[in-house]
């Protein structure tokens, strides 16, 4: 067996040989002529020349050798739903809904965005966009109708397909009226909007642009239609990401380097065998949800768990008794979810025959030490962190255990993967730092490997001068984030880059500031964030969920634990890491998708607006923070 480290070697020594040798993982209606065309830095062609169609690569490969094999399963804690499609079921399902796009007037080229609950269709409509050359534009779920209105005008879809609503913890979050704010406010205006009812909430149909999917899908069941061919370059899907601007970043993928960076991921990293059973607890909103609920697994052969519900939601063992009933042989997942399963009896962890599992991988948030081994311990499993962006589509930073076994190193995600020439370098002279110990920013040379961003969609220059003109002198792409390197050359990230506190001179990463404050033993969640302050110019103000809550009756008790943290990090990181203040609440906004709100924490603290919070968990969480930080310091 070839060692990862000469796996790596090559992917950048010999990349159109190594990547040739990748592409032989999905099928190509026709050959491609050129590996990876480079000719204008920083925008990179892969397998120009050749086409495929990911629907073809996801579903009709594995039709012909695996029908009857689980392809897609769908499991809701909160309609009590759970339904298993074949491959052969999966294939007539696409194929009906790229046969209502097409009666809608859906065409190659043609933006149809989804504005979808975790359910089947949303995957079918991703699928049939694919199968036909249209590109799939994916909106969270209950989105606010201003920001829903920003990416249909950048989008400017044919067709939007949404359905009546979602559910969340048993609350039924209406995604109709949403929707139609969105276009009201919206300057372009979608011909067609094709309807899902689950009979969550009721509807008011728009004569004329408004359709049932069900009255379409009976009218289309049984159609054939057949993948378009795509040349490897064409857009597969558009995705909006955060920027500094108000104006949506569409990060824009291809088609055979994502079909081919997926398939090789799925090998290398997630050592996936066709006929086993991929669990991603993510939603198709996100990065994840495309590459690791959707495209990977599928590509790989493998079924994929598609589920709607909360980690503890009938208990706190949904997850493993999933992981038992389906044979789940890897499981991704966020260190967040970690650590709200983490409040749980973990006797949980302990009900389930998790045999099959090979790994938990993680990623979303940084992974802390003490969380991993939480886990690792509870699991009795190997627990593997990943990091990547929404810009690269799969890890920039992990364990490739299918190339070659390698140990987790708790903090740290990894090493770099094959294909990506990752560097650290000094922000201020542009120098690269060697060896270990060295802080830098984390950026990777050109070009970017298969199913990274092509660019930001319709507007190139924004491409450039986001990612590329960051570092003084180098045309390098910048992750925005600070890492040091171990002498094994595993990563460890200190957080963004503009996360950075500066405190009376000292430069300080929040990521370090939360990593001591974890430490604590009476510390389960943590958040620190920088806030203006008008005599050091910034001071971190730290967030802190407790263990023991219950222990914390009165004012003393929180200003004891206020101590203990803050003889942590003086102990650990120096006075100047101190924060000003760790305030004690009962929970920290997150995204339904368990991601940190820190910079609507921040703006709370700087008593400025925290923008668009359609999307979080828990709306008292800022009101508490809110009331806090009001208060007497």
């Amino acid at each position: 067996m070839m060692s990862f480290a000469d796996f790596h070697r090559r992917s950048i020594a010999d990349r159109d040989g190594f990547w040739a040798e990748q592409a032989r993982l999905i099928d190509w209606h026709r050959p491609f002529d050129t590996v990876c065309e480079y000719s204008k830095p920083p925008f990179a062609n892969w397998f120009v020349g050749g086409q495929t169609n990911l629907c073809h690569n996801a579903v009709d490969r594995h039709v012909a050798t695996r029908p009857d094999q689980n392809a897609l399963i769908f499991v809701s804690t909160e309609t009590n739903e759970e339904r298993t499609y074949s491959f052969r079921q999966l294939h007539d399902e696409v194929q009906a809904m790229a046969a209502v796009l097409l009666s809608l007037g859906v065409m190659r080229g043609d933006r149809v965005l989804i504005y979808m609950p975790m359910i089947p269709e949303a995957a079918f409509a991703m699928l049939a966009c694919a199968r036909i050359g249209a590109i799939h534009s994916v909106v969270f779920g209950g989105f606010a109708s201003g920001s829903l209105a920003s990416r249909i005008d950048d989008a400017q879809p044919t067709v939007v397909v949404s359905a009546d609503a979602g559910s969340r913890s048993g609350k039924v979050v209406a995604y109709k009226p949403l929707l139609d704010e969105a276009i009201r406010l919206a300057a372009y205006k979608p011909s067609k909007v094709l309807l899902v009812d689950r009979g969550l909430a009721s509807m008011q149909l728009e004569p004329g642009r408004d359709e049932s999917y069900a009255a379409l899908r009976e009218k289309h069941l049984g159609a054939q239609v057949p993948c378009t061919w795509l040349e490897s370059t064409e857009v597969s899907y558009t995705l909006y990401t955060s920027g500094t601007t108000g104006k949506p970043k569409g990060v824009q993928r291809d088609t055979g380097g994502y079909a081919v960076a997926l398939a090789a991921s799925m090998k290398h990293i997630f050592m996936g065998e066709p006929g086993e059973t991929y669990f991603s607890t993510s939603d198709i909103g996100w990065v994840v949800g495309h590459s690791y609920i959707v495209y990977g697994p599928l590509i790989a052969g493998m079924a994929t768990i598609m589920y709607e519900g909360l980690p503890i939601r009938p208990d706190a063992g949904i997850w493993w008794s999933l992981v038992e009933k389906y044979k789940v042989t890897s499981m991704f997942s966020a260190p967040t979810a970690v650590r709200v399963l983490k409040k749980q009896d973990p006797k949980y962890l302990k009900q389930h025959d998790l045999s099959s599992l090979k790994a938990l991988f993680l990623a979303g948030e940084p992974l802390d030490e003490t969380t991993a081994k939480w886990i690792a311990d509870g699991l009795g499993k190997p627990i593997i962190d990943n990091y990547w962006q929404t810009e690269t589509g799969w890890p920039i930073l992990t364990i490739a255990n299918g190339v070659e076994r390698a140990p987790s190193k708790f903090g740290s995600p990894g090493v770099p993967m094959y294909g990506y020439d990752v560097k650290l370098i000094d922000e201020t002279t542009g120098q690269e730092l060697r060896g270990a110990g060295h802080k830098g920013v984390v950026v990777i040379e050109g070009p970017l490997p298969p199913g990274c961003m092509q660019t930001v969609w319709r507007d190139d220059e924004r491409f450039v001068k986001t990612y590329w003109s960051t570092v003084p002198g180098r045309l390098v792409y910048s992750t925005f984030d600070w890492g040091i390197r171990d002498e094994d050359g595993y990563y460890f990230i200190l957080g963004r880059t503009d996360d950075v506190i500066n405190v009376a001179g000292h430069r300080l990463g929040t990521r370090e500031i939360e990593e001591s404050i974890s430490s604590h033993p009476n510390v389960a969640e943590v958040a620190v964030v920088g806030v203006a302050d008008s005599l050091k110019g910034q001071v971190a103000m730290a967030f802190v969920v407790a263990k023991d809550a219950g222990g914390l009756t009165d004012d003393l008790a929180r200003l004891r634990l206020e101590g203990e943290i803050m003889k942590t990090v003086d102990q650990q990181l120096g006075a100047v890491a101190r924060p000003a203040r760790v305030h004690i609440v009962n929970v920290l906004p997150k995204t339904r998708s368990g991601k940190l709100l820190r910079r609507a924490i921040q703006a709370v603290c700087e008593r400025r607006d925290p923008g668009d919070l359609t999307t979080i968990e828990d709306p008292t969480a800022l009101a508490q923070i809110q009331a806090l930080v009001a208060g007497p310091a």
